[in-house]
């Protein structure tokens, strides 16, 4: 049951007349209760306020961690797609046809487009776009795109030297 005003203090009027005219006053004690009860509530009010700046500073910390995670489907490079008549897509295909990083020029003429400043600046900042994310295109060097499929296959094979490496070929003959 909530408490009330009234259910902690009873209701005295201030002053009243008893059957005989007499005037009397409330209770001495109602006075001390009332002032203990505002006490303990002040006392709730302010331990509420902290609690509540306590919660807005951990959702704050959390909406701060959140901005710092990738977006669903972001992290995984394989679920990101590109329309297929895109583009991007087309550009996507010839890398992945060169079998190696090509140079924005390279791209553009693979995919049959004029060669100039705008049209190389248009596919690079457009792959850019996705290298900066960590999706499908990486940027091996300047200009130069390839795809993350790539670095995929690379890093699970271990790099060996050569079998003749260290043997001096001039010596053997």
């Amino acid at each position: 049951m909530a408490r009330t005003f009234f259910s902690i203090i009873p209701h005295f009027p201030l002053h009243s007349t008893s059957k005989d005219g007499m005037m009397f006053s409330m209770p001495p004690n109602l006075r001390r209760k009332l002032i203990r009860e505002i006490e303990k509530q002040e006392q709730r009010i302010a331990q509420l306020q902290a609690d509540l700046v306590a919660a807005q500073a951990y959702l704050r910390a959390q909406q701060d961690f959140l901005k710092m995670l990738p977006r669903d489907g972001v992290e995984n490079a394989s679920t990101v797609t590109l329309r297929p008549t895109s583009e991007l897509a087309r550009a996507q295909e010839a890398i992945r046809k060169a079998g190696k990083p090509l140079h924005v020029t390279e791209l553009l003429q693979k995919l049959n487009k004029e060669v100039n400043r705008d049209t190389r600046a248009s596919l690079a900042g457009s792959l850019g776009w996705y290298v900066r994310r960590n999706e499908i295109f990486t940027r091996p060097a300047p200009n130069t795109f390839g795809l993350i499929e790539f670095n995929k296959y690379s890093e699970d094979e271990e790099e060996c030297p050569p079998d003749n490496f260290g043997i001096d070929e001039k010596a053997e003959t």
